[in-house]
């Protein structure tokens, strides 16, 4: 870490510049710092050290500083990073001080999960419209908010500033619900339908497919099983213990 330094801050112009440098992973990275900086600073802790911060992250300590050093943040050697600071620092490059109006298509198991969903709103994603093909639900409040017709999409989403949405409908749905949403100005979308959407180029799209990530999970399972089988064929037990015949 280096010593502070007075400096002037920076324009949103170079916070852009900046932003545009960081590799995706990173991005993730520090959203994950992010999370565990903004619980320090609810229990009021005001510095941290890069192999703490590193630990509660999952990450070591080298890639950290790495990370913040995309964000201009080095710290202070001996003392650490200014918790406050930092989050300030990742909040301000993930654009998270902007305001943020969120969208959610699809009012099914998902969709009511994600519409009821407290973090939200708290780490500065109010959810502003919901939709759904189902007549009998619209106007059903969910989460204190009344479902609107898919129909509406593009004169809600554009008159409620959304600039994030959320799709949960069913695969054979979604193209079409994202094409609304782009036709209402949504430039980013989060998509939990197991399909690939075609959208424009300055539109961004961010996957998740919970089957896949179940997949991968048995792959480990399933690898684990062989390992500690073949341990146990070479005459080692699954706790390391040597079995004799």
């Amino acid at each position: 870490m280096t010593s502070p330094k007075a400096t002037a801050p920076e324009t949103t112009a170079e916070v852009r510049e900046r932003a545009r440098a960081i590799p995706e992973a990173a991005v993730a990275r520090l959203a994950v710092y992010l999370r565990v900086l903004s619980g320090m600073v609810e229990q009021q802790v005001t510095t941290i050290s890069s192999e703490e911060l590193a630990g509660a992250a999952g990450v070591n300590s080298a890639k950290l500083r790495k990370d913040l050093s995309y964000i201009g943040s080095y710290g202070t050697r001996g003392v650490g990073y200014d918790v406050e600071v930092l989050v300030s620092h990742i909040e301000r490059i993930l654009g998270l001080t902007r305001k943020h109006s969120v969208a959610v298509v699809g009012i099914g198991n998902l969709g009511h999960a994600l519409a009821n969903y407290g973090g939200f709103p708290s780490r500065g994603f109010p959810v502003a419209a919901l939709f759904d093909i189902d007549p009998d639900l619209t106007g059903v409040p969910v989460g204190g908010i009344p479902v609107h017709h898919i129909d509406d999409i593009t004169s809600v989403c554009a008159e409620r500033e959304v600039s994030i949405g959320v799709i949960a409908t069913p695969p054979q749905a979604a193209q079409a619900v994202c094409d609304r949403l782009v036709s209402a100005g949504v430039q980013c979308i989060l998509n939990f339908a197991p399909v690939v959407l075609q959208v424009p180029d300055y539109v961004e799209v961010r996957k998740v497919d919970l089957a896949v990530e179940m997949q991968i999970l048995s792959f480990h399972v399933a690898r684990r099983a062989d390992e500690a089988a073949g341990d146990v064929v070479n005459g080692v037990g699954v706790d390391g213990v040597v079995i004799r015949p």
